[in-house]
């Protein structure tokens, strides 16, 4: 039996999410303890960011969107 491999979810550091939004990292970490934005703890306690959901907050269309 053959099994297909997860998709993995590419996940963006908040210094990577900062530049995308032109804004602090520390505003990027403010933005997830308030909720506007979820974030992924590691083994060793950083976030990390959902690409797929800041893409989605900066207005940018997903990819399987356009391949349909």
């Amino acid at each position: 039996m053959t099994t297909q491999p997860a998709q993995s979810e590419v996940l963006l550091t908040p210094s990577e999410v900062a530049t995308l939004f032109r804004v602090d990292p520390k505003t990027v970490t403010r933005w997830a303890k308030a909720g506007k934005l979820s974030s992924i703890r590691t083994l060793g306690g950083h976030r990390r960011y959902r690409e797929s959901e800041v893409l989605e907050l900066l207005g940018v269309p997903n990819q399987r969107d356009r391949q349909a």
